[in-house]
């Protein structure tokens, strides 16, 4: 017979009670231990801390790996109760055929990344990106059958635009989390579609367009209306505004370019963040945002505005600033988490034919990566940012930002491909250096970092 305590009670218990159940062979439960609860979820201390990291384009195992750095890293996601990265990789063993268009090389990995990802801690993703569409809707639904399998709850993509947009939750001991997730960077096929009577939806990611606008002289106009018309196209009369392949041209005495989230889509999102709001205790808001321009704060800030605890962005590929707005942390990018989009298993024709080796079958993808970085001479190879970041970790209580930890990591920069882009904590001087990065990016959102030397991290001031 089996008594069942919360786990932890019997150190609470006193030997008068314990020794008649011990007589009457009644056993309690040992109590959680970490490895037992990878998210930290149980722990039940009355506080939510997230870890927080960017993009995971991960293509190799996690778990065989021992430095200290790496596994006290991977410890301090567990820690959290709940931890995050953004999946810009499907999964899938190639039953899908790749789409014709993709969103930069064709993302594909093995589904037991999904298991390595749930071994280091991670327990939600978002899967809204520019990858999401590169096998097609059957390459999303693979990969989101993967995800379940591997119990780790995913938002941002899904059969019709309801689906897509739709909050996740996840159940913690400290509070219940949504977790919203919407991409403004993607091949406008990956883009889902609402259903209208009976018309099914279109899979695919939840969008956030981006309306731009650039204001040139009348003169400049008024040619490149000319040379509109001459092709053939329906242009408006002199002096009135162009549609140029999706960006507004207006009249103006200076060159300039605005860019402003897309009206109905900013509505639809902070509807959904409202909703969250009212069912979870904590709400994160994650966006794979390449284009970080003017856009991107306002929205960010209407999603606080609508519900939002917490907003994540990633994307770019490095670090940019993080702003603290009505008390809430705004991150516009997290940078990279893991990056091994080098050692993918096969890339498709479409991968290899701008490099003009399509048809020759003895090229793998190691000539790829050659051709396409010039032997490691231009390109991600060469780019010392894309292989520094943070994990971030936030702690509330009371729906209240207490601290905002910045813990610098390396993803290997210099390293030989097949070694770079797993992370570990960086050594001190790296990791000033990645904090005083932050400290430059954010002070233009009046927001304070801090180096804090006795831990070796960032510290953010929270007003």
């Amino acid at each position: 017979m089996l008594l069942s305590f919360a786990g932890g009670l019997s150190h609470r218990l006193s030997p008068a009670i314990l020794l008649p159940l011990v007589l009457l062979g009644l056993t309690l439960p040992a109590p959680v231990r970490a490895q037992d609860d990878p998210s930290g979820s149980l722990s039940g201390d009355g506080r939510m801390t997230m870890a927080l990291t960017g993009d995971a384009i991960i293509t190799r195992a996690l778990s065989p790996y021992k430095e200290p750095q790496f596994l006290d890293m991977v410890e301090l996601i567990r820690s959290a109760d709940v931890a995050f990265t953004n999946l810009e990789v499907l999964l899938h063993d190639y039953e899908p055929s790749p789409a014709a268009q993709s969103g930069g090389t064709y993302m594909r990995a093995a589904p037991a990344m999904a298991q390595e990802l749930k071994w280091a801690g991670i327990d939600m993703v978002s899967l809204a990106n520019n990858h999401t569409g590169d096998y097609g809707a059957e390459g999303m639904r693979i990969t989101i059958q993967h995800l379940d399998a591997a119990n780790l709850l995913h938002a941002g993509a899904g059969e019709n635009l309801h689906e897509a947009r739709e909050a996740r939750f996840l159940e913690t001991h400290d509070g219940r989390v949504a977790l919203i997730s919407m991409s403004s960077t993607f091949p406008d096929h990956s883009r889902a579609g609402a259903a209208r009577g009976a018309v099914k939806g279109r899979p695919g990611l939840s969008p956030l367009r981006i309306q731009t606008t650039r204001t040139v002289e009348r003169a400049r106009l008024e040619e490149l209306r000319g040379v509109l018309r001459a092709m053939g196209q329906d242009v408006s009369g002199a002096g009135q505004p162009l549609n140029v392949f999706g960006t507004t041209v207006v009249p103006g005495n200076a060159t300039a370019v605005r860019t402003a989230p897309h009206p109905a889509d900013m509505e639809e999102l902070a509807n959904v963040v409202r909703n969250a709001a009212q069912l979870a205790d904590y709400v994160i808001v994650t966006i794979h945002a390449h284009n970080q321009s003017e856009y991107l704060q306002v929205f960010a800030r209407a999603m606080v505005d609508a519900g939002a605890d917490v907003f994540v962005g990633h994307g770019p590929h490095y670090l940019t600033g993080i702003e603290i707005y009505k008390g809430k942390p705004i991150m516009y990018s997290l940078g990279d988490f893991i990056f091994q989009n080098e050692t993918l298993l096969r890339l498709p024709f479409d991968n290899y034919d701008p490099y003009e080796q399509g048809y020759d079958l003895n090229q793998g993808v190691a000539d790829f990566n050659s051709a396409r970085y010039a032997n490691e001479t231009r390109g991600f190879p060469t780019n010392r940012e894309i292989w520094e970041s943070v994990v971030a970790l936030p702690t509330f209580e009371d729906g209240r930002l207490l601290s905002l930890e910045l813990h610098p990591i390396t993803l290997g920069f210099g390293q030989p491909a097949q070694i770079r882009g797993r992370p570990m904590f960086a050594d001190r001087d790296l990791g000033q250096k990645i904090i005083q990065d932050l400290i430059e990016r954010s002070e233009p959102h009046g927001t304070r970092v801090e180096w804090d030397a006795s831990r070796g991290i960032g510290v953010v001031r929270v007003p």
